[in-house]
């Protein structure tokens, strides 16, 4: 487990901003067997509440606060939609309007318990995107949402038929490996299979703005974690030998 000092991102009196790896959980599941990023908070601050939440596999900022005045203070903020949450992911495939605004009402899914769909007879859920790079493969997209729904940016792009890479749940899940990506790639002698570069939901909570108590603006960013800068890097190269390999055939 990481070391709590490492991810903290910012801290007062009031809350604690935290850059959450993947796959831990935000906050206790129902049958509180897993180790979460709330108890591990808990033990160290004692009284520590839950403003918001990030799925197990979004990496990223998420704020929790040390008192109730904050925490009244900050989760009436997220409701009134007065936080600007920045995210970055990565899609699959090229998006065809490098800038646009998703408007579709999200609901939980009838016929699948944990998961959501696009419906008529869902919550307003509002998604603006801007494609950052095109790899052809992959996309790398920001995203800010204007509404908290469960699992919405995930939703929004399977509805738009460009799911985050390596979804399980609104994609295909698979992960990505190098292989894939570089060409004349060979394992190493010490490694009997390939492992992949990226296995989880391609999603992270980059930066969060809101206003403190003392009405003054708070400013956050969170790094990429490893597995999507490696990512990202790969990409890069790909990219650049693609345009390469193209100016010489030219």
């Amino acid at each position: 487990m990481t070391n709590i000092k490492d991810i903290i991102v910012l801290e007062n009196d009031d809350f604690i901003i935290i850059n959450k790896p993947p796959g831990l959980l935000s906050i206790p599941d129902r049958e509180g067997k897993e180790i979460s990023l709330k108890n591990i908070l808990k033990n160290i601050y004692g009284n520590i509440l839950t403003v918001h939440r990030l799925d197990r596999d979004t990496s990223g900022l998420i704020i929790f606060a040390k008192n109730e005045q904050t925490h009244k203070y900050l989760s009436q903020q997220f409701e009134e939609r007065e936080v600007e949450k920045i995210y970055i992911g990565l899609v699959t495939g090229s998006l065809n309007n490098k800038e646009n605004s998703i408007i579709a009402p999200i609901i939980e899914n009838p016929a699948k318990k944990g998961s959501m769909i696009v419906h008529k007879k869902g919550k307003e859920s509002l998604t603006d995107y801007q494609v950052v790079d095109d790899f052809g493969l992959y996309s790398l997209v920001r995203f800010r949402i204007h509404t908290g729904r469960t699992h919405q940016i995930r939703v929004h792009m399977q509805f738009i038929g460009h799911p985050i890479v390596c979804d399980p749940l609104y994609g295909d899940g698979k992960p990505i490996f190098i292989s894939s990506l570089k060409q004349n790639f060979k394992l190493s002698k010490t490694q009997e299979e390939e492992k992949p570069i990226l296995s989880r939901v391609a999603l992270h909570a980059h930066q969060l703005k809101f206003k403190d108590l003392k009405g003054e603006l708070v400013a956050a960013e969170g790094i990429l974690p490893k597995d999507l800068r490696a990512t990202i890097q790969q990409l890069e190269k790909r990219k650049k030998v693609s345009i390469g390999f193209r100016e010489k055939k030219l």
